[in-house]
């Protein structure tokens, strides 16, 4: 499979981030498969950040894409979120909205869905400033170095997310066991890691551009994070795919919830 990776050059090129928001994140009122994935994701979300009540001072989230759904929940329990991308046309992208300019991507379903899950719909405007002055710096990251960060640094956080990011950046498990344990340093002891990841998933579409995914299983995901010194608080999985067509995740979505070891 490793002759198939999708190099960082191919992502600088050819990711387009209007395209793939367009894809995976139209949050309809009809049914869809990617609602399906989407609806789980910030349910997880929800359940660390609402339900469970996670909170600290910074949050960390490692592979954020041009996306803001993953900070919904998150701004009302953390202070400062650090947003982090590898392309640079995926932070502009995030950026845009950020800077409410008129061709940015409209959140705002999946925003007002967020609301309704925590019981009040009517206050999604709010909770859209709240992101904006949450989100403190949008950083380029390479999660297969061993600073992510590089050159800046980055001080360890009570939390840190890392959503459908690894098994597109690594081009096999010991690639990605390797980013699990980089990401891991980000984690302060007794600090928290959310992980949501795409199952026996082998390529994504973005328009006309196939990308490489490493194709994992459940096993594979927990392992890793035992491994990075972390505990599974809880896991859980669901069925919910994409089309087919544009992603190939026959095993569904795994979401990994882990309290990292305090050092002796």
């Amino acid at each position: 499979m490793e002759g198939n990776f999708t190099g960082k050059d191919v992502y600088d090129q050819h990711f387009a981030p209007k395209e793939y928001l367009k894809t995976y994140y139209s949050f309809s009122s009809g049914s869809s498969t990617e609602k399906d994935v989407l609806t789980f994701t910030l349910s997880k979300l929800h359940q660390v950040f609402i339900t469970d009540g996670i909170k600290g001072d910074t949050l960390i989230d490692v592979g954020s894409g041009p996306t803001i759904y993953q900070f919904l929940s998150a701004c009302e329990s953390f202070r400062e979120i650090i947003a982090s991308d590898y392309t640079d046309q995926n932070r502009e992208e995030m950026q845009r909205w950020l800077r409410k300019e008129p061709d940015a991507f409209d959140w705002s379903p999946v925003v007002k869905y967020v609301c309704e899950l925590e019981g009040d719909r009517e206050k999604w405007k709010e909770k859209e400033e709240k992101v904006r002055r949450a989100i403190r710096r949008t950083l380029k990251c390479d999660v297969t170095q061993a600073n992510l960060f590089a050159p800046q640094m980055v001080p360890p956080a009570t939390c840190v997310t890392t959503l459908y990011c690894l098994e597109t950046a690594c081009k096999d498990l010991a690639t990605y066991r390797a980013a699990v344990k980089n990401i891991g340093s980000l984690v302060k002891p007794g600090g928290h890691l959310l992980l949501l990841s795409a199952l026996q998933e082998t390529f994504f579409m973005v328009g006309q551009h196939w990308f490489f995914c490493l194709y994992l299983e459940p096993e594979i995901v927990a392992d890793a994070v035992r491994e990075a010194g972390f505990d599974i608080v809880w896991s859980e999985m669901t069925k919910a795919h994409f089309t087919l067509s544009i992603a190939d995740n026959h095993g569904g979505i795994y979401a990994v919830f882990a309290k990292k070891r305090s050092q002796a």
